[in-house]
C-alpha cells in the first residue's frame, strides 16, 4: 500500500462508521465501475476498429466536414 493510501485510510478511520461505511460504498461502486468500462472497452475493440475504418473511407470519399464548433 502506498503511503498516501495510507494517511487517507488513518483520515477516514477518524471519521464516524456511518460516514466510514458512506465512503467504502463510494470506493466499491467506483472500482466496479472502472472494471465494468474496461471490460467493455476491452470487448468492443473489433467494432471500434470497424467503425474508424467506415469513418476514414468516409472521409477518404469526400463524404465528412469540417466541424465548426461554433455553429452547434
Amino acid at each position: 500500500m502506498t503511503k498516501l493510501l495510507e494517511k487517507v485510510f488513518d483520515e477516514v478511520s477518524k471519521l464516524p462508521q456511518k460516514e466510514q461505511d458512506a465512503l467504502a460504498a463510494w470506493i466499491m461502486e467506483e472500482l466496479a465501475s472502472e472494471r465494468r468500462w474496461e471490460k467493455t472497452f476491452a470487448e468492443s475493440s473489433d467494432l471500434l476498429n470497424h467503425l474508424a475504418d467506415e469513418a476514414l473511407t468516409e472521409h477518404h470519399k469526400g463524404k465528412t466536414q469540417t466541424l465548426d464548433p461554433n455553429n452547434l
